[in-house]
């Protein structure tokens, strides 16, 4: 372990590190997927600063046949049994994709593919209790925890959002490898005792990984989205835009703020919302059950919440 001597006091109860309330429009659907109308409804447009990249190509050997890879809008299921049905496919597919992936460079195709798929299966679900519930019912159950787990986190975020104007611009970009991502957290973990998967759980709800570069409306900046003075106190004199900076700075808040003896206490501090603190919790108990789960989450995309409908900034 690192000294420690930089760590600030316990903030104060008022203190606020990030924007994730401000950042409403987005968190709720930073952490979802599907449209809540069915797929194929109309869409209104909305600015991006920056467009989307083109799909990476594939590794070689690691992608599927195009054929049975699911759409970017891919009809969703709407009946229990072929909810669950896809729900099985798409997961064994998408286990299988992570496990060929090298992990360097861009997700192949069919990792990005079946991410995106999954993401918005369990964003209709999310938008459809009743629904899930029973094709739930029907899924092996370290399946089914998972299901329940992701659409839990789901709708904790949709509760904190406000929906924006179509015409709101957002800037957004490709993020920084999920390797390289993965070692900053693992190393923030190393120095101030901060699990990875919590780390990786607040850039994930906050910033899709760091496609989000838009500052909230108040002034949180950066992957981790910190408030400037919050960033001044405990962002070390690093750049609050920079990833690796930006997860120490996280940190050495959280653990200012009382992590790892109190996580609820550390992130409820972090952003002052209970349901974002399950949301983070149960997003980081994914990733400790099965490491997968980091590199498919780190393939969900953006999407924003606007007055005329839902609406993906990134992706394919």
């Amino acid at each position: 372990m690192e000294e420690r001597q930089d760590i600030p006091p316990r903030p104060a109860r008022t203190t606020r590190a990030v924007g994730a309330v401000a950042l409403a429009a987005l968190l709720g659907a930073a952490a979802c997927g599907a449209p809540a109308q069915p797929s194929g409804a109309a869409r209104q447009p909305l600015a991006a600063s920056t467009p989307p990249a083109s799909t990476p190509t594939a590794t070689p050997g690691t992608q599927q046949a195009s054929e049975t890879l699911p759409a970017p809008d891919e009809p969703i299921p709407q009946d229990a049994a072929r909810l669950a049905a896809a729900l099985k496919r798409n997961s064994a597919a998408l286990d299988a994709a992570i496990d060929a992936w090298p992990k360097t460079g861009k997700a192949p195709r069919d990792v990005e593919l079946l991410a995106l798929h999954e993401q918005r299966l369990y964003r209709y679900a999310a938008r459809h209790p009743k629904l899930a519930s029973q094709a739930f019912a029907r899924l092996p159950a370290a399946l089914a925890a998972e299901a329940k787990d992701n659409t839990a986190a789901i709708r904790e975020l949709l509760a904190l959002a406000h929906p924006i104007k179509p015409s709101a611009t957002f800037k957004v970009q490709e993020p920084r490898p999920a390797a390289e991502l993965l070692g900053y957290f693992k190393k923030a973990e190393r120095r101030f005792g901060v699990e990875w998967e919590v780390l990786a759980a607040v850039m994930f709800a906050e910033t899709k990984f760091g496609r989000v570069r838009s500052n909230s409306y108040v002034g949180a900046q950066g992957p981790m989205q910190f408030m400037p003075g919050t960033w001044k106190a405990y962002g070390m004199g690093g750049d609050v835009r920079d990833p690796r900076d930006a997860v120490m700075g996280a940190a050495n808040y959280l653990r200012a703020s009382g992590a790892p003896r109190d996580y609820r206490r550390a992130l409820h501090a972090y952003n002052p919302s209970q349901a974002y603190v399950n949301a983070i919790l149960l997003h980081a108990r994914q990733m400790k059950r099965d490491p997968r789960n980091y590199y498919a989450y780190f393939n969900w995309q953006v999407f924003v919440i606007t007055t005329a409908g839902e609406r993906r900034l990134t992706g394919p």
